[in-house]
């Protein structure tokens, strides 16, 4: 399958539907919605009680009766009807707010799809669109609408890498002329840093850690303030089940995340095996650009660096540079080319 920009001009709507966030772009006003890619659904009835921000609140607050879903995962839709049921409120409730009060020209829509993800993965995507309202849904290769988001210069005879580091995985490409020349998917993204974080503070501590200490966690980490050497971390004991405060060594839990950031690294090695010689040599100067909601993840811009010996950049808001590309493809903000969205 191959999309090209005459096509996506006439989409009206971009949508990347993230296992971490779902975000949209409307044409013409930009970046709509940008909230968690979560539910919150009442088992007895079947009832939408909440979605996004504040259905992820309610991870590990609700009572037996509530259950709080997340219908993407990995870049690919595992509920089609709960994904659809909240997209539409996403899109209603944001796009109340932002008063736009115009009905949604709903016949052509964008979307986002991980790389050489299986036809029934594709359909998936395609349904919980057409769910909505969508007529015709152009299908666009993660990789190349991050490329593009982040003012890559993909449509050139030149070699540019991209990666995109997600909630569930990390995805690697170098581009040339609009396509993808070698391309690799690692099952590491920014879940697996916070389950390293967690396994670390209940081997080392005896503490399990709440699921909204491990972000807060990771901010610090990445502060370039020296002095920040140790921290207060509140959890429940394993043993006892008492709430207790730990002071721990930022240094320990770094090398624990160093563990499976290790393997986005040899990802980078396995892509540039792959790629001919004259490319890699292009990458020399321009290095490796970062994107995705995990970008900023503690110490991966320098295990790469140190890694790979190339220059690593991270985009600007790496969170929405996805569907930030193909809302410039929708504007017509990108040279004319014809790309290969999903290119094994």
């Amino acid at each position: 399958m191959s999309v090209s920009l005459t096509q996506l001009r006439r989409c009206s709507i971009a949508v990347d539907l993230g296992a971490a966030r779902t975000r949209v772009y409307l044409k013409g006003s930009g970046v709509v919605v940008d909230e968690p890619s979560v539910a919150a659904v009442d088992i007895r009835s079947g009832a939408l009680i909440a979605v996004g921000a504040l259905a992820e609140k309610m991870t590990g607050r609700t009572p037996d009766h509530i259950r709080v879903v997340r219908p993407v995962q990995s870049g690919i839709v595992v509920d089609v009807s709960m994904a659809q049921r909240m997209l539409r409120q996403l899109l209603g409730s944001q796009l109340r707010r932002a008063r736009l009060r115009r009905p949604l020209p709903m016949l052509r829509a964008a979307v986002c799809a991980p790389h050489a993800c299986e036809p029934l993965a594709q359909r998936a995507i395609t349904e919980t669109l057409y769910g909505i309202g969508a007529r015709r849904v152009e299908m666009v290769d993660s990789l190349i609408a991050a490329a593009v988001g982040c003012g890559l210069p993909v449509e050139q005879p030149e070699a540019t890498m991209i990666m995109l580091c997600g909630a569930s995985t990390t995805q690697i490409a170098v581009l040339c002329l609009g396509s993808i020349v070698a391309a690799e998917t690692v099952a590491v993204g920014g879940e697996a840093i916070d389950y390293a974080v967690v396994q670390h503070f209940r081997n080392e501590h005896e503490l399990m850690l709440p699921s909204q200490s491990v972000r807060p966690l990771h901010l610090m980490l990445s502060s370039p303030d020296p002095q920040l050497r140790s921290t207060d971390v509140q959890g429940r004991d394993v043993a006892s089940g008492i709430a207790r405060t730990v002071r721990v060594d930022t240094d320990g839990v770094r090398e624990a995340i160093r563990i499976p950031m290790a393997a986005i690294v040899d990802g980078v090695g396995a892509v540039l095996r792959h790629c001919p010689p004259d490319l890699v040599a292009d990458l020399t100067d321009r290095g490796i650009m970062l994107a995705g909601g995990s970008a900023l993840m503690p110490g991966l811009e320098t295990m790469l660096r140190q890694g790979t010996r190339m220059p690593v950049s991270i985009a600007e808001r790496p969170d929405i540079c996805a569907v930030r590309g193909l809302g410039a493809m929708m504007e017509g903000l990108v040279l004319p080319m014809h790309i290969d969205p999903l290119a094994a």
